[in-house]
């Protein structure tokens, strides 16, 4: 008998353990599959809230939302509409797609400080950018600055304006009241740079001989002016030497209140380049979830240990943006069934300042099916300009969305944040934050709403990249 109850506790205990183990692998795989937000957390605050805790790391600067609470670009709080957000960002797209496929230069007539740039297809500083701050000049001023993945020159607004400046937040540089600013002049090695930097060969100022860059961006936007050295402060501690920049006399367009930009392409002329013997070649950034939060952009090798590295891939015609070998992407734990060769016919690259990620149509329309599936408990809403899938979840607390990856070479696999798969105009208004390209052969592009918390680190000199979760933190 009592061989026979132990022979029964036996047999319980493992039925026991058997259901509680398929009940915790059924939990795990469920999780893996969705998140679970709150709907609140996808909505930035009215006040500034930095997510960085703890020590703060060598040159690194706080990254911030131009139209966020944390911004001073804007205190007027004169904000672009989402459509305008989301219309401006198919103009840089378009630009892209423009660069990499034809290549083709600028029309230009650069005199003496002057220009008459025609209005064409640029790369447009669009509404969803991010900006850093740093020094320039002796003493030092500090201006903020867009920092760019996709842009190479470096520029900001100087005195005396010559021709036009727009309005921004920061005084505008003045060279004459710093020690260490010098133009280039015209037969320098560093003048000729510009040509392929920028799209436009350089001029050269009559009088002083010095170098004219000039800069065509989208929507009657563009930056002309002298290409000059001066002192660059990163931090209090890093100090760049002689850095090549342009200081823009003459300069129109929608730079939304910022100083200029920070170029972070692959050309000579780029900041990455130039501090190479500093930084090594390596940058590293994250992206906070809202408007509200603060990011980082850090210059110099990471710390972080859960980085997962893939190698860049080759972009045709584009040597200065970043290629990505994307070969997939799963939605809700499940790989969807795309050939990889839609995404090596075109290219891809990532790109800070692309708001949304654009998909070859094939694979768009696969990953809107599917996530379709697994949202069909909330109303459908509206879209806005290019995102077609939206819903009204004014109606709940906390909403289950499906998880996206996109899988890379190496093995290397990026889980989507939840802040980076849904974009919320109003509660009435949220929707998956993907948009088609016209045609299954145009570049894609990994945009910056997709990377929203993720730490990306750009080891430039290794000729890789690296994602890790929760890189804000």
């Amino acid at each position: 008998m009592a061989f026979q109850i132990s022979h029964f506790l036996s047999l319980f205990s493992l039925f026991f353990f058997c259901i509680l183990e398929k009940s915790f692998a059924i939990e795990t795989t469920w999780e893996q599959r969705h998140h679970l937000v709150q709907i609140n957390s996808l909505l930035p605050s009215t006040s500034c809230s930095s997510s960085i805790k703890g020590t703060k790391r060598k040159a690194s600067l706080d990254v911030v939302h131009k139209h966020g609470p944390c911004s001073q670009l804007n205190k007027a709080k004169i904000l672009p509409t989402h459509s305008d957000i989301l219309d401006l960002d198919k103009e840089r797209v378009n630009y892209i797609h423009s660069k990499v496929t034809k290549n083709k230069q600028i029309d230009k007539k650069l005199d003496s400080g002057s220009a008459n740039l025609p209005v064409k297809s640029g790369s447009l500083i669009g509404s969803g950018n991010y900006f850093v701050v740093v020094g320039l000049g002796t003493p030092k001023k500090d201006l903020s600055l867009i920092f760019d993945t996709g842009s190479d020159l470096t520029w900001t607004q100087c005195e005396p304006c010559a021709r036009s400046c727009y309005k921004q937040q920061d005084p505008i540089f003045d060279p004459t009241k710093s020690t260490s600013y010098y133009n280039i002049t015209c037969t320098s090695p560093d003048c000729t740079q510009l040509s392929s930097a920028t799209g436009n060969d350089p001029g050269c100022a009559t009088l002083t001989k010095s170098c004219i860059y000039g800069i065509q961006y989208g929507d009657q936007s563009f930056s002309v002016g002298y290409f000059s050295r001066e002192r660059l402060t990163v931090t209090p501690t890093d100090v760049i030497d002689g850095f090549l920049f342009g200081c823009g006399q003459n300069n129109q367009g929608l730079f939304g209140g910022s100083a200029g930009l920070l170029g972070l392409g692959r050309h000579p002329i780029s900041f990455v380049q130039q501090t190479s013997q500093k930084y090594h070649k390596t940058f590293s950034y994250c992206l906070p979830s809202t408007s509200s939060g603060v990011g980082h952009l850090t210059f110099g090798a990471t710390s972080n240990r859960y980085v997962k590295y893939t190698p860049f891939s080759t972009v045709s015609q584009g040597d200065s943006f970043y290629g990505l070998d994307i070969s997939g992407i799963s939605v809700g734990g499940t790989k969807l069934p795309i050939s990889s060769s839609i995404f090596s016919s075109g290219g891809a690259i990532i790109d800070s300042g692309t708001v949304i990620t654009r998909l070859p149509p094939t694979a768009y329309a696969s990953l809107r099916d599917s996530f379709k599936k697994g949202m069909t408990k909330y109303p459908t809403a509206s879209g806005v300009s290019i995102l077609d899938t939206c819903y009204d979840l004014s109606g709940t607390t906390t909403v289950s969305i499906p998880t996206i990856s996109f899988f890379l070479g190496s093995g290397v696999t990026v889980e989507i944040a939840a802040p980076g798969i849904l974009y919320v105009v109003s509660l009435k208004q949220v929707c998956l934050a993907f948009a088609p390209n016209g045609d299954d052969s145009d570049i894609t592009i990994f945009g910056n709403v997709q990377q929203r918390t993720l730490e990306v680190v750009y080891d430039v000199g290794s000729g890789k990249i690296g994602f890790a979760s929760n890189g804000c933190k």
